[in-house]
């Protein structure tokens, strides 16, 4: 297991801990991943809790945790703040333009403020006015990046307007690779982060939900010719959210964030050959994941140089 650091494994992510968590029903209707009803009554309490937990579990294995506090009644998918905003090594900071109204909602300058202050960041480039014209690009959700080969990879979806993701590609010097992928019902992948994780020596990608073959095999090439071993997972897996991962540097090591869903859907060899590599870290979050996303799409990895501590 690899004790170095890498551009693909942020040290400090930010993430927001909801205290009137609800189910989207603005969202649900391209996410097939996200459950039909549910009340804040039902969930509020458990959601909060859940959310205390990953941050705490993370910060024991070394990582930052920047946890900010969601009070407002009118947010209810506050706990992804990877669609509203990422960081870039640089200085760099995207703020996307989201295709629901109720998640536009989620974007805080106090957030921004906090990152210039506690990192140095020297550009914020700012997509959101592009849902004036329709076009959206939910950041590391439409998108996962390959921080060392520079690829954007990114699921043709309503999420995900190739207008904007050209506009990303050719501002932060990314490389897009946009593919079609449906499940096992034929409904569209709404969000790229679901069916595939890109760490610095590993990838899980759920390969069998790309339509088109040599699209598939191409991504397959593009990620074990760069080095990385490729874990595929089933669809069945996908909708466990196994493929909503991320890797980040910890104490020592890397790890590789995921759900206690995603982990035990796993199998043994799919373990092993992921920890020959990178510690798995189990998050508990299975009321959060009822809204959609999984672990993946709770953190905001920081990819930014921290200033000096006064």
């Amino acid at each position: 297991m690899s004790k170095q650091s890498s551009v693909q494994a942020p040290s400090a992510v930010v993430m927001v801990r909801p205290h009137h968590f609800t189910i989207n029903t603005e969202t649900a209707i391209d996410n097939a991943f996200q459950a039909t009803s549910g009340s804040e009554d039902d969930y509020s309490r458990e959601a909060y809790d859940e959310i205390t937990g990953a941050a705490e579990t993370l910060r024991s294995h070394g990582v930052a945790v920047h946890l900010f506090e969601d009070h407002g009644n009118n947010t209810p998918d506050s706990v992804f703040p990877n669609n509203w905003f990422s960081t870039h090594a640089g200085g760099h900071v995207a703020i996307y333009p989201m295709k629901a109204e109720s998640r536009r909602r989620e974007r805080r300058t106090d957030i921004i403020e906090f990152l210039k202050r506690r990192y140095r960041v020297q550009s914020i480039i700012d997509y959101s006015g592009l849902e004036l014209d329709g076009l959206f690009l939910e950041g590391t959700g439409a998108m996962v990046l390959d921080h060392l080969d520079r690829v954007a990879y990114a699921v043709r979806s309503d999420r995900t307007d190739p207008i904007a993701l050209e506009r990303f590609a050719t501002h932060f010097n990314f490389e897009p690779m946009v593919f079609d992928a449906t499940d096992e019902r034929g409904r569209q992948v709404y969000h790229t982060n679901v069916l595939m994780c890109v760490g610095t020596d590993v990838a899980l990608l759920g390969s069998e939900m790309i339509t088109n073959e040599s699209r598939r095999a191409e991504i397959h090439e593009r990620l074990s010719s760069s080095g990385r071993k490729v874990i595929e997972l089933s669809s069945d897996q996908i909708t466990k959210f196994a493929g909503n991962a991320l890797e980040l540097q910890g104490n020592g090591n890397r790890i590789l964030a995921l759900s206690t869903t995603a982990a035990e859907a796993l199998t043994a060899d799919q373990r092993e050959a992921i920890e020959s590599v990178v510690k798995l870290v189990a998050l508990h979050i299975p009321t959060v994941e009822r809204a959609g996303g999984s672990v993946r799409c709770t953190l905001a990895g920081i990819h930014l140089t921290p200033r000096p501590l006064s």
